[in-house]
């Protein structure tokens, strides 16, 4: 009898225990492979990308930066900085940002937007037809379209030309 309980103690508690017992025999053989494969992962060292800096694409070239640019719908967009209520009409400054432009009319109801306009194509030697405002209705930094047939080169040229007096 003595061996009977025995062995059901010894049932019992490989039972409870056998749970326990495999996930620690698992255990040891996951990190124990795991540990190869990360060794012999990083026993050399890894391959570059494709993409490396010794064959760069080839670049189209830049158009120049500057306050004239060609737009996407193939245009020419001015970036223009407004000063509304000036005495005169005036190409204060031509930066690598913005073409400064002093307006002769008060920043109320459109007035300094037509008079900007109706200033611009004079300067550029357009007809109002061509040249509209794109952004910044209500802004002092606007986006002025040219719709006509010019190089930003001749366009760049004038306001230069006009802001040097």
């Amino acid at each position: 009898m003595q061996s009977q309980i025995l062995n059901f103690v010894r049932i019992s508690l490989f039972t409870l225990l056998q749970p326990a017992l495999l996930n620690r025999m698992l255990l040891r053989k996951i990190t124990h492979h795991s540990s190869k494969s990360v060794y012999s992962q990083y026993s050399t060292m890894p391959k570059k990308s494709k993409t490396s800096k010794s064959n760069p694409k080839p670049t189209l070239p830049e158009t120049p930066s500057g306050p004239v640019t060609k737009s996407k719908d193939g245009g020419i967009a001015i970036a223009i900085h407004a000063k509304p209520g000036a005495k005169q009409n005036a190409i204060t400054d031509v930066s690598d940002e913005a073409v400064g432009v002093a307006i002769a009319a008060p920043p109320t109801d459109g007035e300094a937007n037509a008079e900007l306009l109706r200033y611009l194509s004079k300067v550029l030697e357009l007809k109002k037809s061509e040249i509209s405002l794109d952004k910044g209705s209500k802004s002092r930094e606007k986006i002025i379209k040219v719709t006509a047939s010019v190089s930003q080169e001749d366009i760049l040229e004038k306001l230069r030309r006009e802001a040097a007096g």
